[in-house]
């Protein structure tokens, strides 16, 4: 479980502990949808420093199903990556990816984005799917309502994802070194949140995850969110906040007591000539890289950086070469992960907001897209 080292206000860091290896929080987890974090090696990933990735429990039930997974013996040997991998449970991908959803109390019947073919995903069913993956870290089945949305509709979802989450937890049943979360609910509405959160942990998960978020809200009310739900979470038991985010989102919540993330920007900014670096973004499309021939970032330590100049990289950019998308990538997932240390450095000598602050200041000045 959760051992925690050191404190910083409300943050924290520390070891979550797997018996398929030890993750350090705060962890940032590279996201790999269909069972690959797209543009990358499986050793490439580990080699920027990633403890863990996630999996998407939607895509992998669509293809190449879940059964077929575990008869090729299981996620962590079908895409060679044998560290720990959480899978989401599908809810947000029904809501945002697939057609014509009907909801009702026993799950959710909805027709695949990719061939139109009609499933059902009930709390049973998604949990059925990650054991069959073969997980380390399952989540609860919840119902993802839209941004914006009332508070009536909110309270609405929530009844139904908290009873969804009580059948999840039933269903996971008894996994020994693997882990379930529950996933708390209530859009921006605080007492919907605290009230989430008090019925996950009256039905006892191993950690608790703040979903809904991300979704279109502005970043103060994200901060607001997190303000009314963590302290409400039990100190010893990891927090995951979902889908997020862009750095300065991630150190902001890393203040207020977060323990793990997981993102796709990283990566589909890499395939779209977007570097995160300690200077802020770059775009690499831009003319002004034509003729650069220094590192993309000189503190960075990945192949994009320690191989190649600014000017080779926006060359591949423009020439559509398949290596742009790898090193920029590569360079993203590594920026990444050195935040993350950072940031947990950062709380071991009791410096983080100044630490995020400079996160901050550096992602308030994003570079501009510019002919060329």
């Amino acid at each position: 479980m959760l051992s925690i080292t050191h404190t910083d206000g409300a943050a924290r860091t520390g070891t979550l502990s797997l018996p398929r290896g030890d993750i350090r929080t705060p962890a940032f987890m590279p996201v790999g949808t269909a069972g690959t974090v797209k543009a990358m090696m499986p050793e490439s990933v580990r080699e920027a420093g990633a403890d863990i990735l996630l999996g998407n429990t939607y895509h992998l039930m669509l293809r190449p199903g879940a059964e077929r997974v575990a008869k090729l013996g299981g996620l962590h040997k079908f895409m060679a990556w044998e560290r720990p991998i959480l899978t989401d449970s599908g809810g947000f991908q029904v809501m945002s990816l697939a057609k014509l959803r009907k909801l009702s109390e026993d799950g959710v019947r909805f027709r695949s984005h990719i061939d139109g073919s009609e499933h059902f995903l009930s709390p049973e069913r998604a949990m059925e799917i990650q054991r069959l993956l073969g997980s380390d870290i399952q989540m609860v089945l919840d119902e993802c309502p839209a941004f914006p949305a009332t508070k009536a509709d909110i309270e609405t979802s929530l009844a139904l994802t908290t009873r969804w989450a009580k059948r999840s937890k039933n269903a996971f049943g008894e996994q020994p070194g693997h882990l379930c979360f529950g996933i708390v609910q209530g859009g921006v509405f605080a007492d919907l949140r605290r009230r989430s959160a008090e019925a996950l942990i009256e039905i006892g998960f191993d950690g608790y995850a703040v979903g809904g978020l991300a979704v279109g809200e502005p970043q103060a009310a994200m901060f607001e969110t997190l303000d009314a739900v963590v302290p409400h979470l039990p100190m010893d038991q990891p927090r995951y906040l979902m889908g997020v985010g862009k750095p300065d989102d991630i150190a902001g919540a890393v203040l207020r007591g977060i323990d793990m993330f997981d993102c796709v920007i990283p990566t589909r900014s890499g395939r779209n000539a977007q570097a995160f670096t300690r200077s802020g973004t770059v775009n690499l499309r831009n003319a002004r890289h034509a003729e650069d021939a220094g590192p993309l970032d000189p503190e960075c330590r990945c192949p994009a950086c320690t191989r190649f100049s600014r000017a080779y990289l926006h060359h591949t950019v423009k020439a559509n070469e398949i290596i742009a998308a790898m090193l920029l990538t590569w360079h993203n997932l590594t920026y990444y992960q050195d935040l993350m240390a950072g940031l947990r450095a950062a709380i071991a000598q009791g410096r983080l907001a100044a630490a995020a602050a400079e996160v901050a200041a550096a992602y308030a000045r994003d570079e501009a897209v510019a002919p060329g």
